[in-house]
């Protein structure tokens, strides 16, 4: 009698799992363009007090969070270095270098419930700009999702994470990564990302239109490479100059809000 109880309860529970996520959710995101959901670890895991210290001293959006969202910031860094393989070439990858990759990459992707996404297994780092035998140039960073590896230069990286310039290498690396997951997956998060991503295209295929977005000099030239540079660039200058971009760009602005759903960590 117990056990057709516990199966009755478990068999509701599925069926209330499947509603949610069948049903309701896909209701919920078409009237606020936002997943239901977010947080659901039960279990939090910790990082010991030097490494929040040094989140606090590296990032100031990590420093602004409550506390509740601290630890689910703290947990998410957790999960991303035991995740992800990182690989120094040349350079020793110290554990402070991946806290500051771990936190560019979850500052990032904080607004989006499923974070670790599978089209990249490595981090390769090196010291300074490579040589592709690809293409035969030298690179600061890419993303190649045939190797599923993110490659940095570690003196780029930290150069762009420092310096307030609308360049960061790292926030476009992973801007990539995320644009190429939105085509692959059917993750509430990822929808909405390629959704106000072919809003976002239009400030590019329309040449008027780009070219009056080019003469307020805000981007820079690099972002009118291709749309997908473009997108790359935009997440730099929303990370980095944030009240500019509102100011000169609100729609844009608000686009980029929504596609990695950055009011609902506010």
């Amino acid at each position: 009698m117990i056990l057709l109880l516990f199966f009755a309860i478990l068999f509701g529970l599925l069926c209330l799992i499947i509603i949610v996520f069948r049903v309701i959710e896909p209701a919920y995101m078409l009237l606020f363009n936002k997943p239901l959901f977010l947080f659901w670890n039960p279990i939090l895991n910790k990082i010991d007090l030097n490494d929040k210290s040094i989140l606090r001293r590296e990032f100031s959006f990590y420093a602004n969070l409550s506390d509740k969202k601290k630890g689910y910031f703290e947990h998410r860094i957790h999960c991303f270095i035991n995740h992800y393989k990182f690989e120094g070439k040349d350079i020793i990858v110290t554990h402070e270098m991946k806290l500051i990759i771990a936190g560019t990459y979850i500052m990032l992707t904080f607004g989006m419930r499923r974070y670790l996404i599978e089209l990249f297994e490595n981090i390769i780092i090196y010291p300074t700009s490579y040589y592709s035998v690809i293409n035969e140039e030298y690179h600061k960073g890419e993303y190649n999702p045939r190797a599923k590896a993110v490659v940095f230069s570690w003196e780029d990286f930290l150069s762009g994470h420092q310096i307030k310039d609308n360049i960061n290498l790292g926030l476009h690396e992973f801007a990539h990564v995320l644009h190429f997951n939105s085509r692959k997956s059917t993750d509430p998060n990822a929808i909405i990302f390629f959704d106000e991503f072919t809003e976002i295209e239009k400030y590019f295929d329309d040449e008027n239109l780009k070219e009056e977005i080019r003469q307020k000099q805000y981007f820079r030239e690099y972002a009118y490479t291709n749309k997908f540079e473009f997108l790359a660039v935009i997440f730099e200058c929303f990370f980095e100059t944030p009240e500019v971009f509102k100011e000169e760009f609100p729609e844009l602005f608000e686009h980029v809000k929504i596609m990695i759903n950055y009011q609902s960590i506010l």
